[in-house]
């Protein structure tokens, strides 16, 4: 793209000598310049960061030495030790490895430089038809290649990288460590670390769950919402600097300044340094004297980063987050119209309401689109927690003041530090049990909404052009947005007569044996036995646990359509095609790898079709 460039380079310097009466005429060959320029630069930046998450997997790297860089902190796994790593050496890409647990391992810190050697491997799916896309999704956050690393294959060189990424990581574990002197459960520990700080690793499935169905998911995503809260903290404590001249000037220069103090604490997550680059340039707003916060705002803090950073532009995070603060803007003014409150407490809470909806209107295609559900309650949960997070978040600001070393050996300030703590555990206690009671609510979360990506576009333009028809009374709104629900409504009946037949399907599950019927993207259990015939209108399925039934004797082999051996390393192929005669062999997920490669090469020879579903994905046939 190095053409490209120079031409839009020299298009831009061209605009400068064209001659004064000509330059209106000609006013379009800078923005042309210009955009030939940044599309050349956005190019040139994808295509940096797809080499960097592409590991070429040639025999210098099945097994070989690495040098590289701890960049977050480590997460404890139930066996191992996991960090993400910057490779140096002999590739330049990001890995997650995953440690043997050693007390080595455990003293890990952000920005630690290591040597190792490990077999690294491309992220792979399971092959279940109900998959999520890990390897795109590790893709699209950089990573290229996962291994595991035994405790001898691995050596600290007691270097330290002092990058800001890695500086930053290690302030935030340090927060971390912070909160925990606060004596909280571990929900609790997990709910606050991901608000203020979005650390989210010691969340537990049920708590994640929980947020999800009652509406408050976002809570959980550091994001504008919370960074738009700590924005209001700062504004609040320099505002004795009052609302004009050169004091206000250095209030806003402060408050920025503050605000990137708080992202780079909070470990510079994309969506916080998203929500930092609204506000700042909405700061310039105001210093300038001009509307801050507008549409204009927005695509100029996605432009920033996409520049930056394309990829980001396929993080679900990224467009859930622009996507809401679209809707706000775009619904909230016409929705906020409707009804002038009398008073403070109504006037907040209605515009709490607004906010509330505008955002659902605007993330609600999406959620359908990657996740299938809609939380019923949102709306009330919503009401309810918001309110509370942002006095935890209030709460929580004076206590890290409190804890400055001016304030240590003080007997007031301890009580007022306990006080505070009380405060933030009550809240955060309060805030919990209302999601887990919205839950827990009969018709919580609608479920089995999926809609295709050319569905969710027609249901993003059905939204804004029937809101827009709602308050101006344009008949062509009305017309298209009718248009877009009648395409929506065919396509969601083509859909529906294209429905595949239930399958009986044999799911890569690591280390277990799992048998179970799909049907409409869902798992349902039926009876399976462990040795016997499989329920089937037409082919004959064995399925094969134990060696007992190879004892038995027979004078001709039991003609079978499909057999799957299940969970025993003793089977022996010369036994079992003594009793069976199967056309096709499935070995489930239960097995050794050794064992079934194993029994994959003697079927090979013997010219018998195999299917591994730890190597070749599930296994399914039509009910």
């Amino acid at each position: 793209m190095l053409i490209p460039s120079i031409i839009g380079l020299v298009l831009m310097l061209l605009s400068f000598f064209i001659i004064k009466k000509e330059q209106y005429n000609l006013r379009w060959v800078f923005g042309v310049g210009l955009s030939i320029f940044l599309i050349s630069l956005t190019h040139f930046q994808y295509h940096k960061q797809e080499v960097n998450s592409t590991l070429e997997y040639t025999d210098n790297h099945i097994d070989n030495y690495y040098i590289g860089t701890i960049i977050d902190i480590p997460e404890l796994k139930p066996r191992s030790v996991a960090c993400n790593v910057k490779l140096a050496a002999p590739t330049n890409t990001k890995a997650i490895l995953y440690f043997e647990q050693t007390y080595e391992a455990f003293q890990l810190q952000p920005g630690d430089m290591i040597v190792f050697y490990s077999k690294l491997e491309p992220f792979k799916n399971f092959g279940n038809p109900d998959d999520f896309d890990y390897p795109n999704f590790m893709k699209t956050r950089g990573f290229s290649c996962t291994g595991y690393v035994a405790a001898n294959d691995w050596q600290n060189t007691n270097n330290q990288s002092n990058t800001i990424t890695c500086v930053s990581q290690r302030i935030r574990a340090k927060a971390l460590i912070f909160y925990k002197s606060f004596g909280l459960t571990e929900d609790a520990y997990a709910f606050i670390s991901a608000l203020t700080l979005g650390y989210k690793s010691d969340l537990t499935e049920n708590i994640q769950e929980a947020f999800r169905v009652s509406g408050t998911a976002h809570v959980l995503a550091l994001s504008g919402l919370h960074v738009g809260i700590i924005y209001i903290v700062i504004s609040m404590i320099f505002s004795f600097l009052g609302n004009r001249g050169k004091p206000y000037f250095l209030r806003q220069c402060l408050i920025i300044l503050v605000l990137w103090g708080y992202v780079f604490i909070s470990g510079m997550s994309a969506s916080v340094i998203r929500a930092a680059i609204m506000l700042t340039i909405n700061c310039i707003g105001n210093i300038c004297n001009r509307k801050g916060f507008t549409l204009n705002t927005l695509f100029a803090a996605a432009f920033l980063i996409l520049i930056y950073s394309p990829f980001t532009l396929f993080d679900i995070s990224f467009q859930m987050s622009f996507g809401a603060v679209f809707s706000i803007l775009f619904f909230q003014p016409m929705l906020q119209k409707l009804y002038t409150p009398t008073n403070k407490i109504n006037k907040y809470l209605w515009s709490l309401s607004t906010v509330s909806l505008s955002a659902q209107l605007g993330v609600f295609p999406l959620v359908l689109y990657y996740f299938g559900t809609f939380p019923t309650y949102f709306f009330i949960t919503n009401i309810l927690v918001v309110p509370l997070v942002a006095i935890i978040i209030y709460t929580v600001s004076p206590l890290i003041i409190l804890n400055l070393p001016i304030f240590i050996n003080s007997v007031i300030f301890e009580y007022i530090r306990t006080a505070f703590q009380w405060t933030v555990k009550a809240l955060i206690e309060i805030t919990l049990q209302i999601v887990y009671f919205a839950e827990a609510l009969p018709s919580s979360q609608i479920s089995d909404l999926n809609i295709s990506a050319f569905q969710t576009i027609l249901l993003v333009g059905f939204i804004f052009l029937f809101t827009n028809w709602l308050f101006t009374k344009r008949p062509r709104s009305l017309i298209f947005s009718l248009t877009f629900v009648w395409v929506f409504l065919l396509v969601k009946t083509y859909n529906y007569t294209q429905q595949k037949q239930p399958e009986l399907v044999v799911f890569n599950s690591r280390y277990e044996s799992e048998i179970l019927l799909f049907h409409k993207n869902k798992r349902h259990f039926i009876e399976i036995p462990e040795n016997g015939l499989l329920p089937h209108r037409e082919k004959s399925i064995y399925r094969l646990s134990d060696c007992s039934v190879l004892n038995n004797s027979s004078d001709e082999s039991i003609m079978l359509d499909i057999l799957i051996l299940s969970g025993n390393k003793d089977f022996n192929l010369e036994k079992i095609l003594a009793i069976f005669n199967p056309s096709i062999i499935v070995l489930d997920s239960k097995l050794p790898s050794y064992f079934s490669k194993k029994l994959t090469n003697q079927c090979k020879l013997l010219g018998i079709v195999v299917h591994d579903v730890t190597k070749d994905g599930a296994f399914s046939v039509e009910i």
